[in-house]
């Protein structure tokens, strides 16, 4: 499977690693990588039992440049209609990689063109390396950054979005996360190894629902206004969580002085 576009790897204990796996293209999309990546997204979600934590990163010397040239070429020659429903299929994939109930990491290097920015975006965390490249270049080309936005908008807010994905401009990892695209800066692979080791332990430490629940509950409350109603939903939701059997381990482990089951 090394030439497969995507790679899966799970270890016995819970951690999904998945690699990007196109290093002569520098990890560039094209629709079998996309079609691979919706298809490992749907796996892991299907088996929270199994995996707690999930690391995105890319082989070879780029996390990823973006679109294929030669998927882009053949795109040119599409119908409307059969770009949109390419498109779908990128736009489906990043909402799975959104969606899955473990927490999710980005580990970029070299750089995040387009796309690969977009993959940054989706995930719950990212570690990026301070000289890392990154950039939406979509409007260098004709084009515009439309199936990623909602996951960059949420990231960085419309400010930013409007400004990057207007000028093009590129910006590395320190300032991607000066602006909130990512949450840490590293300096070499040693720094992001002990990042992908200390957010590892933080996943294995929290209840795997409690986790899925607590990723929901910020979509459930960004945006809006704090009144009666958003006060009875957040009340309910810790109250479901109060009476789940993770919430009595969790509050049981922590009277008895002693690890919660999940922590095991």
């Amino acid at each position: 499977m090394s030439d497969a576009p995507v790679l899966l790897d799970v270890s016995p204990g819970g951690v999904a690693v998945v690699t990007l796996n196109r290093p002569d293209t520098h990890n560039a999309f094209n629709a079998a990588m996309i079609e691979q990546l919706t298809d490992i997204f749907e796996t892991l979600r299907a088996n929270t039992d199994e995996v707690r934590v999930v690391f995105l990163r890319g082989a070879g010397k780029t996390f990823s440049a973006g679109a294929d040239l030669k998927w882009m070429e053949a795109a040119s020659r599409y119908t409307e209609a059969e770009n949109e429903e390419d498109a779908m299929a990128l736009a489906t994939m990043l909402k799975r990689l959104y969606d899955l109930p473990q927490m999710t990491v980005a580990l970029v290097h070299g750089a995040a063109m387009g796309g690969g920015a977009g993959l940054l975006a989706a995930c719950d965390v990212g570690v990026v390396m301070k000289d890392a490249k990154v950039r939406f270049s979509e409007v260098k080309l004709g084009l515009t950054p439309a199936t990623i936005s909602p996951y960059v908008v949420r990231a960085i807010g419309p400010k930013w979005s409007r400004a990057l994905f207007a000028s093009g401009e590129g910006f590395n990892g320190q300032f991607a996360y000066e602006i909130g695209l990512a949450q840490y800066p590293v300096e070499n692979e040693a720094e992001m190894q002990e990042m992908q080791d200390h957010l590892a332990a933080l996943a294995f430490a929290a209840a795997p629902e409690a986790v899925a629940d607590a990723k929901r509950l910020v979509d459930d409350v960004v945006g809006k206004e704090i009144n009666h109603s958003l006060m009875v939903h957040t009340a309910k939701a810790i109250a479901k969580r109060r009476a789940s059997d993770e919430g009595k381990e969790g509050l049981s482990a922590f009277l008895e002085k002693r690890k919660p089951n999940w922590a095991d």
